[in-house]
């Protein structure tokens, strides 16, 4: 039986390991800019679910390289602080926001999502991009985004979904793509949601845009091992052949409905 220490050692460790895939250079060259299905675009109709505008204070959490950030600083003219585990990430997000003439609007720190570092009822509203699903203690996630929203702030949470089961060759990757093992039914999330106190407003499916992506990963990493095979690409560490059966797994568990993508979006009660 698993001890309170060491499960949060064990979660510590793969919030390290899932911050540190996505710093790594074929994490930049398989996912591009955005770092999750849909892209700016369904980053934007999250945006509108959470009626962002030049009023609003908002929290992006696990901030990745800034992309969102910056975008919803661009499109809406809100103010937004980021936060990521990587300090890496979060190195190049206020570099990227310092180059664009954003930094008077955006800002980025280090920090456990579990636990992040503001006051109590700071944000407007808080989104979390394909990134809820790596968090050991979910319910911590939420009542945290609980503690830092006003009364009748909202959260969105845009993330891969799973069925009860996955393949048996999938599984046995997920060691390797640990940012998809804890993935979970999208009524999960919004459970989760509900148990901190919020009154969950939209569930939507989104499975088109996470096979859209696992298609251009597909033909990216068709790409990348040509261009490494020609010593045209350095990608050192990559193990090509468990990439490529990954990728087909993941392609055959989307159209088979056992990986999806969903969006939630919760409201926080404007009264105790």
């Amino acid at each position: 039986m698993m001890t309170a220490s060491a499960g949060r050692e064990s979660g510590e460790l793969l919030k390290a390991q899932c911050a540190c895939l996505y710093e790594t250079d074929i994490a930049r060259y398989l996912l591009g800019e955005s770092y999750h299905p849909g892209g700016l675009e369904l980053t934007e109709h999250l945006g509108q679910l959470l009626l962002l505008d030049e009023e609003s204070q908002v929290l992006d959490v696990a901030s990745g390289n800034g992309t969102s950030a910056l975008f919803l600083a661009r499109r809406f003219g809100c103010k937004v602080e980021g936060i990521d585990y990587s300090h890496v990430n979060v190195e190049r997000a206020k570099a990227r926001a310092a180059a664009d003439g954003l930094d008077h609007l955006v800002g980025f720190a280090q920090a456990d999502a579990e636990a992040p570092p503001f006051q109590d009822r700071s944000f407007d509203a808080i989104l979390c991009e394909c990134s809820f699903c790596l968090f050991p203690n979910k319910d911590a996630a939420t009542r945290s985004f609980s503690r830092l929203l006003r009364p009748g702030g909202r959260v969105g949470i845009s993330d891969v979904t799973r069925g009860e089961t996955l393949p048996e060759p999938l599984a046995g990757l997920l060691a390797w793509i640990a940012c998809i093992a804890d993935a979970r039914p999208a009524d999960d999330y919004a459970a989760s949601l509900c148990r901190a106190g919020f009154g969950v407003e939209a569930v939507e499916e989104h499975d088109q845009a996470l096979l859209d992506l696992a298609k251009k990963i597909q033909l990216r990493l068709l790409g990348a091992e040509v261009l490494a095979s020609l010593d045209k690409l350095h990608l050192p560490g990559v193990d090509f052949a468990t990439a490529r059966e990954m990728v087909r797994e993941a392609l055959a568990a989307i159209r088979r409905r056992q990986l999806g993508y969903a969006v939630v979006v919760a409201a926080k009660p404007t009264r105790p």
